[in-house]
């Protein structure tokens, strides 16, 4: 039982890392209106930084373009200045009561880039977890001073070698579900 108690706080380790990577790919624009790309993004209320989420509705009416509702009318002003100044490169409309962010239909250099930097974060990933198993290898190393077998050090190694396969295949497949998702015209 302790085995799988040295072997979990590994894991776990592991699975924060592709949770991370999963709610960073959500924040990349593909090429139809998601209101995930506005996640990063935080709004002055009352001299308190505040997620967008917070403080206005958030919709999808067309396939092209992200609403967004302050409940607020005096935001409006804060909710663009937050967009202009942010990277997502993106124009806000305004008619006083809703702001409206049409995406334009990203190129194909751009679509590139989007690819190569999800590529890129993925490959952080991977090397994350290759990370928390080298540390694991570690700690299991350590263990044969406190007179753990051999046996069963070589059988942690093994475990935590089939759960960081296990992650990368993951990762990889991540990757490539918002590759193909950028790509997809």
């Amino acid at each position: 039982m302790a085995t799988d108690e040295r072997i979990q706080v590994y894991e776990h380790k592991m699975t924060k890392t592709l949770e991370g990577l999963t709610k960073e790919l959500v924040t990349i624009r593909a090429g139809r209106a998601n209101p995930h790309i506005l996640d990063k993004l935080t709004v002055d209320y009352y001299g308190t930084p505040t997620p967008l989420q917070q403080v206005a509705n958030i919709t999808v009416p067309e396939a092209r373009m992200i609403q967004i509702q302050p409940w607020e009318a005096s935001l409006i002003k804060e909710i663009s200045k937050a967009i202009l100044s942010s990277d997502l490169n993106l124009n806000p409309n305004s008619d006083g009561k809703i702001i409206r962010l049409v995406l334009p239909e990203l190129t194909e250099e751009r679509r590139k880039e989007l690819v190569k930097d999800v590529k890129k974060k993925g490959e952080a990933a991977k090397v994350a977890v290759r990370n928390v198993r080298r540390d694991a290898n570690d700690a299991f190393k350590k263990l044969a001073k406190q007179d753990v077998s051999e046996d069963e050090i070589k059988e942690l190694e093994e475990q935590i070698q089939k759960i960081t396969d296990k992650f990368v295949k993951e990762i990889e497949k991540a990757v490539e579900e918002k590759s193909k998702e950028i790509l997809t015209v």
